[in-house]
């Protein structure tokens, strides 16, 4: 007896899917996968959670998408099943992503004399894509003290784009602190407001290689300043990555002076705060402080909760209050590792169906988190070295000038800046309130001086080894 028509083209998609990807990730993701249906040219599968089904649109969809239109032509259609595993208690909230696109912007010369980096220009519409990741919204950007003024201030740009006080926007802040998501989730906001605004988000990384390509080709960077000055709310993610990049500056320069002349919004985000870049121009510095800057920390505990609870009911898990407890405690980096425990955790209660204990939760947090690893705060550094020096904090963080009080001061200022993340300003702020000025003269004499000075290298070195005594 023949096998059912949807057991055939599932087996048929399966053997092209197991030629092109690895057999660690066909055996994870596919094989778990059951087919249901074929009615006409809609065909329906089983997935596990909807985390799995979320999981494969990001990562293998085209996969998916050219199996089965070869299987069943161009119209074929794709339905997923959600099924829940007995042992993961699970809720699914209903979640609907915005529409976000652009509308066709008019261009007043001839057709195909324009160049759209993200499409193949040729018509006298260009279809501006605006990059944008539909869950980078504000409903999924949990507030707290560490991102508060930049999501505040991203609020009401979205009332009003181009015409606020925070124009440019500058977010700056460490790794996985959440810069992205609360650029686009602005730009998100502002498309849902104001449909007819053309937004566009765009790393930096990719803005020098459409520069580059521009500048390769005659005639071509006019046509390449032209499209970006077509934008209303332009976002550049990592701007630092323009450093040393002087062509790519000075399209950028020309291009931001056009957009805020015409009362446009600009998003920047970046890893240090504009007084601490390196390598850019002081014209584009100067531009980047007419706004806001608003500095993303490290999430508190208490964020950290608030994180896991709605980031783990969105992905359809439901964890007892103390795990969510436990790994708050735990995951004392950024976002991104309390993203990745969860999706492990998930992940072995949905393919492994194991049920999340603590015990679980213990075990995968010792692969992914670095427990051991005490966190260095500003805070542990002046304690530390007020310590090493016999000095009390009363003192590090005074007027004085004594020279013993300020070269403490000073070694706190250079530990802050290489073993935080912490802007310059922040860490001036916090050791007697002192300006980014100060605080990059201290740094400065510090270096010059483990280089020429042999007791000064080794009070440095010995008050490292005390804050990273197992490293």
């Amino acid at each position: 007896m023949s096998e059912p028509k949807h057991i055939q083209v599932w087996n048929n998609c399966l053997s092209i899917i197991k030629d092109v990807i690895p057999e660690s990730q066909f055996r994870t993701w596919f094989k778990p996968i059951n087919a249901i249906s074929l009615e006409g040219n809609v065909f329906t599968l089983e997935v596990p959670s909807e985390f799995f089904r979320e999981y494969l649109d990001e990562h293998f969809i085209d996969f998916i998408y050219k199996a089965l239109t070869r299987e069943l032509g161009v119209n074929a259609k794709l339905i997923y099943k959600v099924t829940h595993t007995q042992d993961v208690s699970v809720t699914y909230p209903q979640q609907r992503n915005p529409e976000l696109k652009n509308k066709s912007v008019p261009f007043p010369q001839k057709a195909g004399t324009i160049i759209n980096p993200f499409i193949i220009p040729g018509l006298e519409q260009l279809n501006i894509d605006p990059q944008l990741n539909p869950n980078y919204t504000f409903a999924n950007f949990i507030e707290g003290e560490c991102n508060r003024l930049g999501r505040t201030a991203g609020l009401s740009i979205a009332n009003n784009p181009g015409k606020n006080a925070f124009n440019p926007l500058f977010i700056y802040g460490g790794p996985g602190l959440g810069k992205t998501h609360l650029a686009q989730a602005i730009g998100i906001e502002i498309k849902q407001k104001f449909p007819d605004k053309t937004v566009l988000y765009v790393s930096a990384n990719r803005f020098k290689t459409q520069y580059m390509d521009a500048a390769n080709v005659q005639n071509k960077i006019t046509d390449f300043l032209h499209f970006y000055q077509l934008i209303d709310v332009l976002i550049i993610d990592d701007v630092h990555e323009f450093a040393d990049k002087p062509g790519t500056q000075n399209a950028f320069f020309h291009i931001f002076n056009h957009l805020h002349q015409a009362g446009k919004q600009l998003i920047l985000t970046s890893d240090k705060a504009p007084v601490d870049l390196q390598g850019l121009e002081q014209r584009l510095l100067s531009r980047f402080k007419w706004g806001l800057s608003a500095e993303l920390t490290v999430p508190s505990f208490e964020t950290r909760v608030n994180i896991l609870k709605a980031k783990s009911f969105r992905d359809g898990i439901e964890l007892p209050e103390e795990i969510i407890t436990f790994l708050a405690s735990k995951i004392v980096g950024n976002i991104r590792e309390i993203e990745g425990t969860l999706i492990s955790l998930l992940a072995h209660a949905t393919l492994n169906k194991e049920k999340i204990t603590l015990g679980l939760a213990s075990r995968l947090i010792e692969k992914i988190v670095a427990v051991n690893n005490v966190e260095i705060s500003l805070e542990k550094i002046q304690s530390t070295v007020c310590e090493y020096f016999n000095i009390t904090k009363e003192s590090l963080v005074s007027k004085t000038r004594k020279r013993e009080i300020s070269q403490a001061r000073q070694i706190a200022m250079y530990l802050g800046r290489n073993l935080t993340k912490k802007s310059l300003a922040s860490i001036g702020n916090e050791i007697g309130g002192r300006d980014h000025a100060t605080v990059l003269h201290a740094c400065n004499t510090v270096s010059d001086l483990i280089e020429t000075d042999r007791n000064f290298r080794q009070y440095v070195s010995d008050i490292e080894r005390r804050l990273k005594p197992q490293q």
